[in-house]
């Protein structure tokens, strides 16, 4: 017994090392290159900057520049709550969208690796230099308006979502109001598709580690496919739910279009209100970690962890 516990501290030390190595360049790159600047910023954040031919003079006004973002400016409040509405419904509908894709991707078809080869340039799309050119070139801006505006035209989604809404109005605004946010998903799913490549990956690796067994033992206990895909499928890859989710926040509140981002970097450039804009980047770096630290916390309990 003692051999077996000291070989499981062992294996368990040893993926830890793994681990470590592999993150290695980046906890070497952030204390040389990150630390310095996000110590500069936050003190920033904490003064009245003002930009001499000498150079960058800092006056302290303890936390004149959080009052403001908060309680004056008419703007930074409304545009964080709307951003963190959106995100919990474009990252809840980017999980949902990227599992059952991966699902089906993992099924054995014919040209199945054309279909993943396809899916796959989802994540090359939606790189930092393409998305860039997206939405700095005219011709793919207008692509896009087109596709989005025949998408939105008097189809079949709009007659169904008339009928719905029609429907459900005298009932009570709550269904109304989630008809309507549901619908208003389905109007972005080019942004919803382009947003799951990387999570499609990861739920397909994670599916392919499921071993058959697992599926043949349910199927001669008398399982049916929806029982398997609740029972098997969806505990054995809900680690991996977790980190997609995570994903999935960073990689909303950190897209070239965020208003809230666009607002900092005008603030700090058009405007030339270092301290100010300092100010609001803390505060939205302080509600991410928040919010990726509470969503964790709550997945975390019911996620299945198995060796």
């Amino acid at each position: 017994m003692k051999f077996k516990l000291k070989k499981q501290v062992g294996l368990a030390k040893r993926r830890a090392f793994y681990g470590y190595a592999f993150i290695s360049p980046f906890i070497i790159g952030f204390i040389f290159f990150m630390i310095k600047p996000m110590y500069d910023s936050f003190y920033m954040s904490l003064c009245t900057v003002e930009l001499t031919r000498n150079g960058f003079v800092l006056t302290p006004n303890h936390f004149a520049n959080y009052v403001k973002a908060f309680a004056i400016d008419p703007e930074f409040n409304t545009m964080l709550a709307t951003g963190i509405s959106t995100m919990f419904f474009r990252s809840l509908a980017t999980i949902v969208f990227s599992f059952f894709v991966a699902l089906i991707l993992n099924q054995k078809f014919k040209g199945r690796a054309l279909v993943r080869s396809i899916f796959f340039l989802a994540v090359i799309l939606s790189s930092g230099v393409l998305v860039g050119l997206e939405y700095n070139n005219s011709l793919l801006s207008n692509l896009k308006s087109t596709i989005e505006e025949q998408g939105t035209a008097n189809t079949i989604t709009d007659v169904i979502k008339r009928i719905l809404v029609s429907d459900t109005a005298g009932v009570g605004g709550v269904s109304t109001k989630v008809f309507n946010k549901l619908f208003e998903i389905i109007d972005q799913i080019y942004e919803v598709a382009m947003a799951s490549g990387i999570q499609i990956i990861i739920f397909l690796s994670g599916l392919q580690n499921i071993s058959p067994s697992m599926y043949e033992a349910a199927d001669m206990e008398g399982c049916t496919s929806w029982e398997s895909l609740w029972k098997i499928t969806v505990p054995m890859v809900s680690p991996l739910m977790l980190v997609c989710w995570v994903y999935t926040i960073i990689d909303f509140f950190t897209k070239t279009d965020n208003e809230v981002m666009e607002k900092v970097r005008d603030t700090m450039i058009m405007l030339v209100e270092y301290g100010f804009s300092s100010a609001m980047a803390w505060i939205y770096f302080g509600i991410v970690l928040a919010l990726i630290g509470i969503s964790s916390f709550l997945i975390s309990k019911v996620v299945y962890n198995y060796d």
